[in-house]
Formats: structure tokens, C-alpha cells, sequence
């Protein structure tokens, strides 16, 4: 079988790249200046103290720069109607359940972190977008014009000074990075979802409907249950590409949540068979999910030799601790690999990932779909 070409890239690849290479160059030149003139007197032991720890500070301004960005989609979302569902850096996320904050662990690849919120209701097909997009670049910016008019108030032999330079530079770039539109890796920014929601009110409605999903997800309510008109979809042409295309994704994840696999198998693949549409981390992950309906399925070996291409394995490895790509690598090695023992671990992997998962009716779906894996292979449950 002929396997799955790369989507097309879009162009846009050299943009980030080049800013994270001048950021580096500017960041680098900035703590040579900083060190050079304090380098007389002091032994070649301090001197590559002083540098690691300048190093180091750069690392510590680049992830505040993270937090504030994040904090500002918190803030202008807050000033604009929202309200408050969860908050992460890196994988750590702090959420909203039952009324109180939960710490809890959750990734997504090519992604430093995000703010969630609840939106507004929609009040003529529309509701308050811009700022709540913008809002991470826009504090970026305004604290890094306040760290470089602060980094002016102190003497250049200050190590602070160097600090709130890097500070203020880390927040250009964030601002940058995330309020210019541009596609960043597998995901869209920020201002590409602005400019996005700005084109139509079917985007807006898309929007607040993913928005309302995630809320509901926090109250323990599954795809499967959550209500028929969340999953219209828009028009083609009615909203961006990337848009539709999610909506159509969210809608394969709602039947395979109901276990009507066939239909999600039809949907996922006239989805990617345009190799020019999706981001590529949503592709991926409809990859993954065709990838285990063919194992509990007819289980082709060159059939899952066609989805499993090195870009997708380099996806799944990537999100090794997504609890959809747990459950497939789990049916891989179960019904293609036939290895108990791989199949045990990575089982073992899933709980672990599971305990602090922050949405535990997802963990029930997937529970449920590993279920019909040894089902398939004829595996009694794990004790």
C-alpha cells in the first residue's frame, strides 16, 4: 500500500525558526557584554560560573515570559466575560473541579502552555474574541517594555540589570511568536486564531462550542453525551480550513467515544485524505485513532504499515503520555506486536498518566476502548 504523504507545509516553518535563532544571537550577545567587562580579576572557575548562571537566567526569563503569556490570556479573558477553568505550564495544570483547584498533569505537544476559560454566551452568533487571543501577547509586550525601563534604573555591573534585559527580550519574542498569525509547529498561534475568528460568526460559534466541550469535560460529561447541536458542522467555506477541520475531528472523537467505530473510521479517512488540510497534530491523532480501529478490526499488517509512518511514530513518541496514544501503542502491541509483556507496561503507563489526568470521564472512554483491544486479542482484564 502506498503510505500517507506529509501534509504540505505551509510556508510559514522559517518564521519561528529565524526568530529563535535571533533570540539566541541577541541573548548571547547581551551576556557577553554583561560578562566580559567583570571578567578581569576573576579565575576561569568563576568566570564559567557567572556564564552558566547567566545561562541559566536566560532559561528562568524565557519560562516566566510562558507564565505571563498564559497570564494574560487569563486576565483579558476575565476583563472580557470569561471565566476561570484551568491554567498550565508545561505539563503542570492547575483546574478547576467541582468548585475548587486541582493540581493535575496534561501535555500537548508544541505547546508551552494554556489558559482555558468558560466564554460568555453567545449574544447574536457572537461574543468578546480578540482580547482573549491577544491577551498573552499583549502582556508580553507591556512587561517587556516595563523589565528593559526598569533594567535602566540600575548600574551595568548589575546582574538584575542583565536579568530584566532578558526579561524584556523574551517577551518580545513571546509577543512575537504568538501575536503575529503564524503556524507553530502542529498548532496555529494565537494571532492566526484571532484573525480566524474575526472572518465569520460560524467561526465564533466553533470557538465557543470547543470552549464548551472542555467545560464539560471538567463537569465529567462525556462526548458521547454532550448535546447533538455542539457537533453540527459548519459549512465548508464558512469558516478556515483548520477550523472546519477540527469540528469534523471533534465529531469522529464523539463517535468513537459511542463505539460507533465504522462511522468514525469513514469520517477519519475522507479527513485525511486531503493532505493539505489540519494541523498536524490533530492529523496525528486522527492517524492514531484509525490506527486502533484497524487493529480491533480487520488488523491488515499493511494497512497499519501505511498509517504508521515514521512522521506519525515520531507524533506518537512525542505524545507518549496522551492517554489516546497510550490506548493505541497499547492494542498495537496486544493485536499487531502480540507482546503481553509491552502491552502490560505500557497498561502500567496509562495508570500512571491516568491518576492525574484532568478530565476523568476521558479516562473512562479509553478504559473502555482498551477494553476491546483485549477483547480482540482475547485477553482476560488486568487484576
Amino acid at each position: 500500500m502506498k503510505k500517507e504523504k506529509k501534509p504540505k507545509s505551509k510556508g510559514q516553518s522559517w518564521i519561528p525558526m529565524l526568530l529563535s535563532l535571533l533570540l539566541g544571537g541577541c541573548a548571547g550577545v547581551l551576556i557577553l557584554n554583561y560578562l566580559i567587562p567583570l571578567g578581569k580579576g576573576l579565575s576561569f572557575g568563576q568566570k564559567l560560573l557567572l556564564f552558566a548562571l547567566s545561562l541559566f537566567s536566560f532559561y528562568v526569563a524565557m519560562l516566566l515570559q510562558i507564565i505571563i503569556h498564559e497570564a494574560g490570556h487569563l486576565v483579558f479573558g476575565l476583563l472580557t466575560g470569561y471565566r476561570y477553568l484551568s491554567f498550565r505550564v508545561f505539563s503542570l495544570m492547575l483546574v478547576r473541579e467541582d468548585g475548587k483547584l486541582r493540581f493535575r498533569r496534561y501535555s500537548l505537544a508544541g505547546t508551552g502552555g494554556q489558559c482555558l476559560m468558560i466564554p460568555p454566551p453567545l449574544r447574536d452568533g457572537t461574543m468578546p474574541v480578540l482580547l482573549y487571543n491577544f491577551g498573552g501577547a499583549i502582556l508580553n509586550l507591556l512587561t517587556a517594555v516595563l523589565f528593559f525601563a526598569l533594567s535602566l534604573l540600575l548600574p551595568p555591573s548589575s546582574f538584575l540589570r542583565l536579568f530584566l534585559r532578558l526579561l524584556a527580550m523574551a517577551g518580545v519574542y513571546g509577543a512575537l511568536t504568538n501575536g503575529v498569525p503564524l503556524r507553530l509547529g502542529p498548532v496555529d498561534n494565537d494571532g492566526c486564531n484571532a484573525l480566524t475568528l474575526m472572518k465569520s460568526r460560524e467561526a465564533v460559534r466553533v470557538f465557543w462550542v470547543q470552549l464548551m466541550m472542555t467545560e464539560a469535560l471538567s463537569r465529567g460529561v462525556r462526548l458521547k453525551d454532550m448535546p447533538e447541536d455542539w457537533f453540527t458542522l459548519p459549512e465548508a467555506g464558512a469558516v478556515s480550513a483548520n477550523l472546519f477541520f477540527s469540528a469534523q475531528a471533534l465529531a469522529s472523537a464523539r463517535l468513537m467515544d459511542a463505539h460507533r467505530f465504522a462511522e468514525a473510521d469513514e469520517l477519519m479517512a475522507r479527513l485525511l485524505a486531503d493532505e493539505s488540510a489540519g494541523m498536524g497534530l490533530v492529523r496525528g491523532q486522527l492517524t492514531c485513532d484509525r490506527v486502533f480501529v484497524e487493529l480491533i478490526g480487520p488488523n491488515r499488517p499493511e494497512i497499519l504499515e501505511g498509517f504508521l509512518s515514521k512522521e506519525q511514530q515520531k507524533l506518537m513518541k512525542a505524545m507518549k503520555t496522551n492517554i489516546s496514544v497510550l490506548r493505541t501503542s497499547y492494542a498495537l502491541a496486544l493485536l499487531s506486536e502480540r507482546d503481553a509483556a509491552k502491552a502490560q507496561k505500557i497498561a502500567a503507563d496509562f495508570d500512571r498518566v491516568a491518576v492525574r489526568y484532568p478530565y476523568p470521564c476521558e479516562v473512562e472512554g479509553e478504559r473502555e476502548l482498551m477494553q476491546f483491544a483485549r477483547e480482540a486479542a482475547a485477553v482476560p482484564p488486568p487484576v
